[in-house]
């Protein structure tokens, strides 16, 4: 088979990050508006090439003031580093459906190494609206990929004290991005 192009549907794909708050729990964060792009040939899926680009200014907690804040310097920086990008540089296939992918992840202007645990769901074709017409079916793939990162690492810096030496922000954050991704249409015969 020849190497098929996908791209990530925005409407269907997100990223989600959670980080321990004040010592005990877990606050989740979320961004839609996820914009990339795979290539892979299905033989040879060690060689795919994927690329992502994140919204960091519609980051959403479910807590506007906490929102804000997310924004700010303090965190994402959104005026300066409105997006986070991942670009892969490495696959490795585990299994059928598991694989290593490892890139570079950029948040706020800071590059460094991320490995993702990535979990291949399956394909299916689909109907596919454009205005107003039914142009499919179209493929669809879906994958969930997993990571821990350390927000420092991309001095992603503010914190503050709470009693007995604890913190209100946890510098362990898990990242989870769920993609839907739509094969190109065929291109038409000359």
């Amino acid at each position: 088979m020849a190497t098929t192009k996908w791209f990530f549907e925005p409407g269907h794909t997100s990223a989600e990050f959670r980080a321990r708050h004040m010592m005990v729990a877990y606050v989740r964060g979320h961004l839609k508006n996820v914009h990339g792009f795979l290539e892979v040939d299905p033989d040879n899926p060690e060689q795919a090439w994927v690329e992502a680009t994140i919204d960091a200014t519609q980051v959403y907690t479910g807590q506007p003031q906490r929102d804000a804040h997310l924004r700010s310097a303090d965190f994402f920086d959104v005026e300066h580093h409105p997006t986070w990008t991942f670009v892969g540089t490495r696959i490795h296939q585990l299994s059928s459906t598991e694989f290593l992918l490892t890139g570079d992840l950029t948040v706020r202007g800071v590059t460094r190494p991320v490995t993702l645990d990535v979990i291949y769901l399956g394909q299916w074709d689909t109907p596919w609206w454009e205005e107003g017409h039914d142009l499919g079916p179209r493929r669809r793939a879906g994958f969930t990929a997993r990571t821990r990162i350390n927000r420092r690492d991309f001095e992603v810096n503010w914190n503050d004290v709470v009693e007995r030496r604890g913190v209100v922000v946890s510098d362990m954050v898990d990242v989870t991005v769920d993609v839907e991704a739509v094969r190109e249409a065929a291109e038409s015969a000359p």
